[in-house]
């Protein structure tokens, strides 16, 4: 790996991702709302942003997403759903990484590997939902992981190399994912981006369009 474009660079995960790869002497572009003015909800905005660059890229990697919006955590239950929290989370956690797919196609090499990575979450599954709630955020990120799963199949054909998937990180620490853990095993942003990469490095062709956890296990749609 050569170039890497991290969107969301200023956020915990996509911090450590661009440290990381910086650390192996790959060039890292980072894109964020704080540091550029990238909001990833809005065509325009990821068009002019993504439009100034030139690739090609090897891994173009969306580290953007949020559990919690202007204040509104995860539904418990049918009764507290929302139309527009619901409409603000599909925007962030599902929009905002297909717009940043669709214009950044023309960045990934047609010729040798590349790889277009997503943070999904493993509560996006709907085979390995045991529990319910956490409507918005839940169908947010399982339309993205339909998102990803369909576009792989359309790059497929103009990248042959290209590897397109959602990578659920785990459960990271932030003040933000503190009072959702609950006794859940959490890592740092930088172990995160460590185990993230060595998933990202051991991808195949064959593996474009699936969803894999931290450790490279597949997680069940």
């Amino acid at each position: 790996m050569e170039r890497a474009l991290i969107i969301g660079a200023s956020g915990g995960i996509g911090t450590a991702i661009s440290e990381a790869l910086a650390a192996r002497g790959v060039s890292v572009t980072g894109l964020s709302r704080r540091d550029d003015g990238l909001d990833v909800t809005d065509e325009g905005s990821v068009e002019a942003a993504l439009g100034r660059l030139e690739g090609p890229f090897d891994l173009v990697f969306v580290a953007t997403g949020a559990l919690e919006l202007e204040g509104r955590g995860p539904e418990k239950s049918l009764k507290h759903l929302d139309a527009e929290a619901m409409r603000a989370q599909f925007m962030l956690n599902c929009v905002g990484p297909s717009l940043v797919m669709k214009h950044a196609v023309r960045l990934l090499p047609r010729e040798g590997r590349s790889v277009f990575a997503a943070l999904s979450a493993r509560v996006g599954s709907i085979g390995d939902n045991g529990f319910g709630g956490w409507y918005s955020y839940r169908t947010a990120k399982a339309a993205l992981n339909q998102m990803i799963h369909t576009g792989a199949i359309e790059i497929g054909r103009s990248h042959r190399d290209a590897i397109c998937v959602a990578l659920h990180p785990g459960t990271v620490e932030t003040p933000l994912t503190e009072k959702y853990a609950k006794g859940h095993p959490t890592v740092t942003a930088q172990e995160a981006a460590v185990n993230l990469l060595s998933v990202i490095d051991g991808l195949t062709t064959k593996d474009t369009g699936q969803f894999y956890d931290w450790a490279g296990k597949r997680v069940p749609w």
